[in-house]
């Protein structure tokens, strides 16, 4: 085993659950919609925004069968609360946008 992953398996299955959102919340942070400039910005953009949605459930399914704690179930509710807006705005730019369109 790697020792890079040694640690993890020493963590509560939760903590290591937040940990994966909170990286994926990482990601999602360093998006910048208002640098869309033509449409494969956009695809790649919302391509961004459907993976890590995938990524979000996939952490709550991987850990169902753990007692779901409030920061675990919080946290996810937030993201995919941001992933929601985040499409809403990209999807209104190219609405305004007719170069995009």
């Amino acid at each position: 085993m790697f020792s890079a992953f040694s640690s993890i398996d020493c963590e509560p299955p939760t903590d290591t659950a937040v940990k994966r959102l909170d990286g994926i919340g990482h990601v999602l942070s360093a998006l910048d919609i208002s640098a869309i400039q033509t449409q494969d910005d956009m695809n790649r953009t919302l391509w961004t925004l459907d993976a890590a949605s995938k990524c979000i459930r996939a952490v709550l399914a991987e850990f169902r069968t753990q007692p779901a704690t409030e920061q675990l179930v919080r946290k996810s509710r937030n993201l995919i609360d941001l992933i929601e807006r985040t499409r809403d705005q990209v999807e209104s730019f190219e609405a305004r946008d007719p170069v995009l369109s």
